[in-house]
């Protein structure tokens, strides 16, 4: 939201201009479809023209009344506005931000209204009762919904990745796990193997082994992730390119006000959906759980429509979309409480206690949903649910702590080059070729991956397995241990020696690590739907199993130490490498997404053991703690900031001592204000000032000899208004006076007929004085949500502060460049 003064200072001319001038400097002109967003992902949108004047953030505090926008002008007046309506007038534009305080008096004055009516007959009690009702009713459909799709999700996935190695000839339906659960010739110890299940060198030269058979299968395996990838990054580009990415940076920009248009529609859900089974299926190393937010929030925004005080209503709608994002994660992960916790910690901007229960709610629907659908066959709601049965000793805390610390380092490291490979494809001309770059990427990750088979299976039965907590009847490599079955008691297996197949897998590990490290650099911000969650697991859970099974090979052969002699005799089951996988999971992924409290309750809830609560508590403040101490942003935030998107960090301090007069518009040497009379301008006066300038809205004064306040009026409603009244209002021509007070002002008979504009007017806009010290008013910005604030000194208006204005000063207090860090 520019500041409203005339001249090419302005801020960049910040503020959208709503008679449909579109964006400039090489942004997005006039059209808001989805094919001209094609970048939003990978390049920086050019909110420097119009992120601050678009009503920018307002968090809403119901019970304020200081701040009205878009004239609310108390009871009386705000009640004339509704009984008139204007089509558009109180809506919003494309890349807008909502008026939080509006909404929600919008929303207080409907329900006196429908409570009042409800004493009039039974049917609008009955109309009053539904109304109350349809909060939750909404969460309930979204819940089906976001569980129905998560199962829908989770089966094509794991069929489709298995379609890269063989198909099922009892049924091409089946996936290679259910098609031999269907055979009778399975063995317990081959149990993936089976006659039913051929590979794709069986199908096409009759066998499976030698050379020419692994080549084969090597090729169809590159070829068929090139096609998923392929079809992949095609239909989001041809049909929805908001459909690329996470997701989560922008549902937290959305879900602190701003708008996008098209970003969570029902092409967004579609092709979302689709593409990410097949990035999922093509190998590459993403995951489905961000983009399993979106999901969620595009069945919630669209189901929304089916309600009108959430379809008309931006603010209540902004609170269901948190309690889709609750859901969304409870699906992901199959933690409804977890989930819930991240809505509240990580994404959401405005969390009220009834938006609290509700999500709780959605994410119950969806998890009992997914439940239902069982996609993964073993009654779970995630792949890799575990369970433990050794518990930890407290010496294991410092493998632990050093766990979280490397967690904490590798999330620095992936945040700074993945910002910096970003930044280099939006600058040069690799951004012009996002197909080519998915191709050449998949390609290199299929290449890498055939080879080793910790790389080959999916990135879920990679984890499920580093996971694992071996038993007498797990046959894999990491349980190849030498066994003594004379020490075995029951089903608790003690400390082994290692034999020669956990050492193979210890290498392979180790190669797969080097891979999933560096090539997730590559793959997160590609057009294709793309989670971070589970590539950061994977590289905690592998260094956390490669760190297990060194502990526990220490205890086995050196029990006599003083370290482990107190509590490790020889004979006993004294380490899980399995938790500290999942420690090193835990790490990793809270050094990247810096998550604590819904972090350590979501592994709590895979693993379904209280007692393994400290351990991940340690590991995840240590990784926050080492990350933060490297760089403060975790990776949403810092594409938040990459892209450009107008987010007013809550969680950062302001502790500098400059004032408002320092940061406010216009400042010397700059052109006067650009303001409104309340009632000595003419309707070709204010449509000058509209077509010259492209802010989003003005102050209206007394006069401009006086500069005493009386409002502020938003640009879109002036536009809307005076051309309502050009087409419906008999005299109205451009010598017509427009008048913003409760009274027309005296003139000549002959004069054309007057304009009254007052129900736009918002009468009371916040104010500061040009003393107040900026630490207050960042403050203000950020628990108001303000979109602009008015500065004052004796109550002569002296200039404006815009949201753009706050993250300007931020930058530059902080030492970055504000123009190409904040909105490039």
């Amino acid at each position: 939201m520019a500041s409203p003064w005339l001249g090419q200072q302005s801020l960049g001319s910040e503020a959208v201009a709503m008679n449909n001038k579109g964006f400039r400097r090489g942004s997005f002109q006039g059209s808001t479809s989805d094919e001209d967003m094609v970048e939003i992902a990978g390049r920086a949108l050019d909110f420097s023209i119009t992120d601050d004047d678009p009503p920018l953030d307002r968090e809403m505090l119901g019970g304020f009344s200081l701040y009205n926008g878009g004239g609310m002008n108390g009871t009386s007046q705000m009640m004339d506005f509704l009984e008139e309506p204007l089509p558009g007038v109180g809506t919003y534009e494309d890349f807008n931000t909502i008026d939080w305080v509006r909404e929600k008096s919008r929303d207080r004055d409907r329900h006196r209204e429908i409570a009042s009516k409800s004493k009039e007959s039974t049917w609008a009690l009955i109309h009053s009762v539904s109304d109350a009702f349809s909060g939750w009713l909404l969460m309930l459909l979204i819940g089906l919904l976001a569980g129905s799709l998560a199962g829908l999700i989770d089966i094509s996935a794991h069929w489709m990745t298995d379609l890269k190695e063989g198909l099922c000839l009892s049924g091409f339906w089946f996936n290679h796990e259910h098609c031999c659960w269907n055979s009778n010739e399975t063995t317990f110890e081959d149990r993936d193997k089976c006659p039913e299940w051929e590979s794709w060198s069986q199908l096409i030269i009759g066998h499976g082994e030698g050379a020419f058979a692994y080549i084969l299968n090597y090729f169809m395996y590159v070829l068929w992730a090139l096609v998923f990838s392929l079809l992949a990054v095609l239909l989001v580009r041809g049909f929805a390119p908001y459909a690329c990415g996470s997701g989560i940076p922008e549902i937290k920009t959305i879900l602190s006000g701003f708008i996008i248009r098209g970003y969570l529609g029902k092409w967004t859900l579609i092709i979302k959906t689709v593409t990410l089974v097949l990035a999922v299926s093509s190998g590459l190393s993403l995951g489905k759980e961000g983009p399993l937010v979106h999901v969620a929030c595009c069945c919630g925004n669209i189901l929304c429509h089916l309600f009108t005080k959430y379809r008309k209503n931006e603010a209540k709608r902004r609170e269901v979309l948190s309690a889709a994002a609750a859901a969304g994660v409870s699906v992901a992960f199959g933690a409804p409480i977890g989930g819930v916790l991240f809505s509240l910690e990580e994404v959401s901007y405005y969390f009220p206690l009834k938006t609290l229960w509700r999500s709780f709610f959605a994410a119950l629907v969806a998890a009992f949903t997914l439940r239902s659908i069982n996609p993964f066959g073993n009654s779970r709601l995630v792949l890799f649910y575990v369970e433990f049965h050794t518990p930890w000793h407290l010496l294991e805390l410092v493998p632990f702590i050093l766990l979280g610390i490397f967690g904490g380092l590798w999330g620095s490291f992936f945040i700074r080059s993945n910002i910096a490979w970003c930044r280099r494809r939006k600058t040069t001309k690799l951004g012009k070729y996002p197909v080519l770059e998915v191709l050449v990427v998949t390609a290199i990750t299929a290449v890498l991956a055939f080879p080793n088979e910790y790389t080959r299976m999916s990135t879920s039965e990679l984890i499920s397995e580093l996971f694992n907590d071996c038993g007498l009847l797990d046959f894999s490599k990491l349980c190849e241990y030498v066994n003594d079955f004379n020490s075995t008691t029951g089903d608790v297996l003690p400390d082994r020696a290692a034999g020669p197949g956990v050492y193979t897998a210890m290498w392979q590990l180790a190669l797969a690590l080097i891979l999933k490290v560096f090539i997730t650099i590559f793959t997160f911000g590609m057009k294709v739907p793309s989670g971070l969650f589970i590539p950061s697991m994977a590289v905690g859970a592998i260094v956390g199993r490669l760190l297990g099974v060194g502990m526990e090979q220490l205890a086995y052969y050196h029990h006599d130490w003083t370290i482990f002699s107190g509590w490790c005799s020889q004979g006993a089951d004294c380490i899980t490498p399995g938790l500290y996988a999942m420690v090193g999971a835990a790490a990793c992924l809270g050094g990247v997404t810096r998550m604590t409290v819904s972090l350590v309750v979501i592994m709590f809830e895979l693993t379904g053991g209280l007692e393994y609560i400290v351990p991940l508590m340690a590991a995840a403040m240590t990784s926050k703690w080492v990350a933060d101490a490297i760089g403060r942003e975790g990776i949403y935030d810092a594409h938040i900031r990459l892209n450009g998107y107008p987010f007013l960090e809550a969680k950062e301090e302001f502790s500098h001592k400059t004032l408002a007069m320092d940061v406010m518009r216009p400042r010397r040497n700059d052109p006067v204000l650009t303001v409104i009379t309340q009632d000595s301008m003419m309707v070709e006066d204010v449509e000058a000032i509209i077509n010259e300038t492209t802010y989003s809205g003005y102050p209206v004064v007394v006069s401009r000899e006086s500069q005493r306040l009386v409002g502020f009026v938003l640009r879109r409603d002036l536009i809307i208004s005076i051309e309502n009244a050009r087409k419906k209002q008999d005299g109205i021509v451009s010598t017509s006076i427009i008048y913003f007070t409760d009274h027309s002002p005296p003139l000549p008979p002959s004069s054309p007929s007057m304009l009254k504009l007052r129900s736009i007017l918002d009468l009371s806009p916040f104010t500061v004085t040009d003393q107040t010290p900026m630490e207050i008013v960042v403050d203000i910005f950020r628990k108001l949500g303000l979109r602009q604030c008015l500065v004052t000194h004796n109550g002569k208006l002296l200039g404006i502060i815009t949201k753009k204005d706050v993250l300007k000063h931020i930058a530059q207090m902080a030492n970055q460049d504000p123009d190409s860090i904040l909105f490039n």
